[in-house]
């Protein structure tokens, strides 16, 4: 299996690439990010150790250049010692793994091995149905090309409803996922939320996405 490696320190890296073959592995090594992108974009990848901080680009960009361009090789990030922030950016941005400096070799190993076992299904970051997009990372949602202006329920809200697109939810899944399973106000509270996305996301424009299931919930169509 190939292992591209990007990491600045000169010799973290080649400790790693040595760990590696050791391992049975093929070890390639980047030690800035432009070079790392253009090697995870050209050549053939079954994981990617990927540093944050980079000269060039930092590894938060290289991910997300990545998945723009469709690659979805499994990333491991390496984030900062208890860098909890950083380890939820890398996620968001399409990571699927993250490990915080200083490591374990044996884990980190384990790690590779785990991401290997679970291959690479394509999974976007941004979150998309008709001419509605919603970028979790960026925190940024958009419709027909025009920037709409979400609170933080709003935007919870519709991304429950987007990574369940074309399901019917109910009231009590909404509730359990974007509130709090131990929530014990009103019910109701879930379709006022929902006429204030359908404000925002399908009254100025032509098509609504929002359906109410009669009984069942709500249901995001991709028109």
């Amino acid at each position: 299996m190939r292992v591209l490696v990007i990491e600045d320190e000169r010799g973290l890296a080649e400790g790693l690439a040595y760990g590696l073959t050791e391992e049975g592995f093929v070890a390639d090594i980047a030690y800035e990010g432009v070079d790392g992108l253009w090697r995870a974009l050209h050549e053939q990848q079954d994981v990617i150790v990927l540093d944050i901080m980079l000269p060039g680009l930092s590894g938060y960009e290289v991910l997300k250049r990545l998945r723009a361009a469709g690659v979805w090789t499994p990333v491991l990030m390496l984030t900062a010692k208890d860098g909890e922030y950083d380890e939820a950016d890398a996620l968001d941005l399409g990571a699927d793994d993250y490990l915080s400096k200083p490591f374990s070799y044996v884990v980190l190993v384990a790690h590779l091995r785990a991401l290997l076992r679970r291959g690479a299904p394509a999974r976007p970051a941004v979150l998309a149905a008709d001419d509605l997009t919603l970028d979790p990372a960026s925190r940024r949602c958009r419709r027909a090309g025009q920037e709409l202006t979400l609170t933080a329920r709003e935007f919870a809200l519709l991304e429950f409803l987007l990574r369940h697109r074309d399901e019917v939810v109910s009231k009590a899944d909404i509730l359990a996922h974007v509130w709090d399973e131990n929530f014990d106000g009103d019910l109701n509270i879930v379709e006022v939320y929902v006429g204030y996305l359908r404000r925002k996301i399908d009254v100025p424009f032509e098509r609504p996405l929002i359906d109410t299931v009669r009984g069942a919930g709500y249901r995001l169509r991709d028109r």
